[in-house]
């Protein structure tokens, strides 16, 4: 099974974040990338943000560049 992993260098934002998280599961992905986002971007935690980061998922490791 392929790591999974959302890369916040992937969007552009005014604080241009450098986090990347991994984790073995989608869910376990989902609940920390959801909790970054929200306590530090300011999103708001809906089914519709949900399903946007969902998108966002990629399989393997986030590149170091």
């Amino acid at each position: 099974m392929a790591r999974k992993y959302v890369d916040c260098r992937q969007f552009p934002s005014e604080m241009n974040c450098t986090i990347a998280i991994s984790a073995d599961t989608e869910k376990e992905l989902m609940e920390v990338a959801v909790h970054h986002a929200v306590s530090v971007h300011g999103h708001k935690d809906t089914p519709e943000f949900r399903s946007q980061l969902k998108t966002a998922i990629q399989e393997g490791m986030p590149s170091l560049v």
